[in-house]
């Protein structure tokens, strides 16, 4: 076809004085999700397993055609903690725990959060009273303690005692992002280049509450993946305090601490929370891991 012939296509297909056309902000590979018909895809153990109950957020991998899940199990009618466990699923559908789980007892490891960089898992996860901790892993499978993060206010000085929990790691180049919540009343943002220190970028949310009804009592970052130039956090929120429904949302980021709330959200209700995008073999998948493991499809 020649430049005219394409030149004179154009003008029949698109409308008088049209140009390049802007692309979508929140485009539907991010946002537009249908529940699958099998859900739930994992959840609890029947009888009195040490994972009788599962709960927040857990993290999935896709390694050499193999999806891999690490959960938080717990059974109070047993011991207190919240124990790391450990799945592994040919389809992502159909999971088999593994044999090793508990992968560690005697520690508090819930709402789990994983970069892998080099050889090495990076996991930070909420400890007991929400304190974000950091664990490493050659294998996966054998977690190493590192304590808790030390994050400071931007001067340098510590952040003030108490919860800092739903730690989310995103690995920026050389930089080390740790976006993390205070009783789930907004999201801040630390880096690292070390991961000793956190230094946060600013002493107020990057993400806030509000001011529309489905995130006004709480809001805590789950996720951050990079498509086109462009970070998208994924979230989960809640609309009322006692917690009533969860739901996963969308905001998007030019810089990592300035975000635009999508305005259809939440994209996930019905107590689907704590979801995270997923990229399979077959296409992206968003996973939401609370109250049970669930999978939603592109629409």
């Amino acid at each position: 076809m020649t430049r005219r012939s394409v030149i004179a296509l154009l003008a029949l297909i698109l409308p008088s004085g049209a140009g390049p056309q802007e692309p979508d902000p929140f485009p539907a590979a991010i946002v537009a999700w249908t529940p699958s018909a099998r859900n739930p895809v994992f959840k609890a153990a029947a009888g009195d397993a040490w994972d009788a109950k599962i709960r927040e957020r857990g993290w999935i991998m896709v390694e050499g055609g193999v999806y891999h899940l690490w959960y938080t199990g717990y059974n109070d009618a047993r011991e207190p903690d919240r124990l790391l466990g450990h799945a592994t699923s040919d389809d992502g559908l159909t999971w088999v725990r593994d044999p090793a789980n508990p992968l560690r007892t005697g520690g508090w490891v819930e709402d789990v959060s994983i970069v892998k960089h080099d050889d090495t898992y990076f996991m930070v996860a909420e400890g007991q009273g929400d304190i974000a901790h950091m664990l490493t892993s050659k294998d996966g499978r054998n977690w190493d303690e590192r304590g808790p993060l030390d994050i400071r206010k931007a001067d340098g000085t510590p952040i003030d005692a108490g919860p800092r929990g739903t730690p989310t790691l995103y690995l920026d180049g050389d930089i080390w992002n740790l976006f993390y919540e205070r009783n789930d009343r907004g999201v801040w943002l630390a880096r690292s280049k070390d991961r000793k220190v956190w230094t946060n970028v600013q002493d107020e949310p990057v993400l806030k509450m509000g001011p529309e009804s489905y995130d006004k009592a709480a809001v805590a970052m789950n996720q951050v993946v990079k498509r086109d130039g462009v970070y998208y956090g994924f979230y989960h929120a809640n609309a009322e305090r006692p917690w009533k429904e969860w739901t996963t949302c969308v905001a998007r980021s030019k810089d990592l601490v300035r975000w635009e709330k999508y305005a259809g959200n939440p994209i996930a209700a019905n107590n689907s929370s704590s979801g995270i995008l997923v990229d399979t073999p077959g296409g992206p998948r968003l996973y939401t891991m609370h109250p049970e493991v669930r999978v939603h499809t592109p629409r």
